[in-house]
């Protein structure tokens, strides 16, 4: 009885004793808060990424319209032939360009072209950029490779039927494959595998050489 009477009073003072809660508080909300701060820190370093990644796809855009072709047949593509005679409309033509698969739809991949938008002009690295003029997409974007890119080129309605340097085509550049780095919140609630949209950017093509004077 003396004992069961003991354990009724341990008991009792027990569930009254309020000693150390300020620190069971203070360390939840301690862990809330780092949980908030860690969170605000990545999803600020995803929107540096998106901004870095439009940049990136801006400048591809304009490398492209002054570079030759990554679908290397259009710098010869005179579209005359089945009726169609100098000065003519030009026919129409799509070619997509995939990096990741070194393909152009209906037409030759040229993966130094490709590099040239990636890399720079006369480069093959990342980061070794000297001037604006040979800073490559890669250089905005350094998790930027071949693979990632996509190009099209398309009929606008520009230029005619045996135009000296090919036809003047709309030049979409594009991004796949990438996802938003995490840094704090990737491996906790899965946010790694979050999809970078494809950054789209058109552009009219111009000279579509690469042997132009810096």
């Amino acid at each position: 009885m003396y004992r069961a009477g003991l354990m009724k009073q341990f008991s009792k003072r027990l569930h009254s004793d309020e000693e150390g809660g300020v620190l069971v508080e203070a360390t939840v909300m301690l862990v809330i808060m780092l949980v908030f701060v860690f969170g605000c820190i990545d999803f600020l370093m995803a929107m540096y990424q998106w901004n870095a990644a439009v940049k990136a796809v801006e400048l591809g855009a304009r490398i492209a319209t002054v570079s030759s072709p990554v679908s290397s047949d259009l710098s010869t593509l005179s579209g005359l032939g089945s009726g169609v005679n100098p000065g003519d409309p030009m026919p129409a033509f799509t070619r997509v360009c995939n990096g990741a698969t070194s393909t152009c739809s209906g037409g030759t991949f040229s993966s130094t072209a490709l590099n040239t938008i990636v890399y720079g002009r006369g480069s093959s690295a990342c980061g070794d950029s000297t001037s604006f003029y040979r800073t490559g997409m890669c250089d905005v974007f350094p998790r930027l490779t071949p693979a990632n890119v996509v190009v099209k080129y398309e009929y606008a309605g520009l230029g005619y039927a045996g135009r000296p340097g090919g036809p003047v085509p709309t030049i979409t550049v594009s991004l796949q494959n990438l996802n938003f780095q995490f840094f704090f919140l990737g491996g906790l609630m899965g946010f790694s595998n979050i999809a970078m949209p494809a950054m789209t950017t058109t552009i009219t093509g111009e000279d579509l050489s690469s042997s132009a004077p810096p």
